[in-house]
């Protein structure tokens, strides 16, 4: 079975402009963000971004690489709305298509299961409908003739996730308390890339964690590579919690500020270094 580790810079050398990018994670929890910083040192631009929205949605925003987003939010969950998101939206700087959450899991689940799209009641009635008119409904074929939404699948060009654990054929193992929808965004995307607290062998994954922990199974997974703290700075229970000082710091610098201190470095390293001095200084 083929070793699918790469390095940071050997995913993001597989991405370019133009293209549908998935993000796993949810909020500031457990996002890729070393993957997103890596994405941030290339000129790679005019994304459509799928996100249950954080960090990674404000960044890309901040720095004008996003020209479509869908999502049903950006958040930073302890500051409820993701500020470098918003002032990008109150600009009008990109497109946006905003579904409810029920809605975004099914649009992953018809792009898994390559439907065009799957039914579903969430949204009738409510203003989703109205602020993305291109939403259509359908009828039940069968005698109940109930009305439904049809969303549309979220086929993804590639998807981005962070794990807990994984082992070198890509294979992904969570050990916080929730899923989230990492193994959609895999499994809806043509390529999909994994990064992880630590690699391991194939039997660490299952030797202390049940097996409904093993949430990304390698067929879905084109490349995975070990990133250390690499979700920062959102959570990745249990491994670490959320760095609010940090966090509160990114929402409140002038993005000009923050971008020049922290990632304007060559390397995943380079940021590392410059937090743990930010760190040092306030104490």
């Amino acid at each position: 079975m083929a070793d699918k580790t790469m390095t940071v810079d050997e995913i993001v050398g597989r991405l370019h402009s133009g293209m549908t990018l998935g993000i796993g994670g949810w909020g500031s929890r457990r996002k890729p963000m070393a993957l997103v910083r890596a994405l941030l040192r290339t000129g790679i631009t005019d994304l459509t971004v799928v996100s249950y929205g954080g960090p990674d949605v404000g960044l890309l925003a901040a720095a004008g690489r996003i020209r479509k987003l869908v999502a049903p939010f950006a958040t930073l969950d302890s500051i409820p709305l993701e500020p470098n998101f918003r002032g990008a939206r109150e600009r009008g700087a990109f497109e946006m298509t905003e579904l409810d959450e029920a809605m975004f899991m099914w649009g992953l689940h018809a792009a898994a299961n390559r439907l065009p799209f799957l039914p579903v009641r969430a949204g009738l009635g409510s203003d989703v409908m109205r602020v993305n008119p291109g939403l259509r409904t359908v009828t039940s074929p069968y005698d109940d003739g109930e009305e439904f939404v049809a969303v549309p699948a979220l086929r993804l060009d590639a998807a981005l996730v962070h794990m807990n654990r994984a082992d070198r054929l890509g294979n992904g193992q969570y050990l916080g308390p929730d899923p989230y929808f990492d193994d959609l965004f895999c499994e809806a995307a043509h390529t999909a890339y994994v990064s992880c607290e630590q690699l391991v062998e194939t039997a660490e994954l299952t030797k202390d964690a049940a097996p409904q922990t093993l949430l990304i199974g390698r067929h879905s997974v084109t490349g995975v590579v070990e990133t250390p703290n690499g979700a920062h700075f959102t959570s990745c229970a249990p491994d670490y919690a959320r760095d609010e000082a940090f966090q509160k710091l990114y929402a409140t610098t002038p993005w000009e500020e923050f971008a020049r201190r922290f990632l304007s470095g060559r390397s995943e390293h380079d940021y590392q270094c410059a937090v743990q001095a930010w760190h040092e200084e306030q104490q």
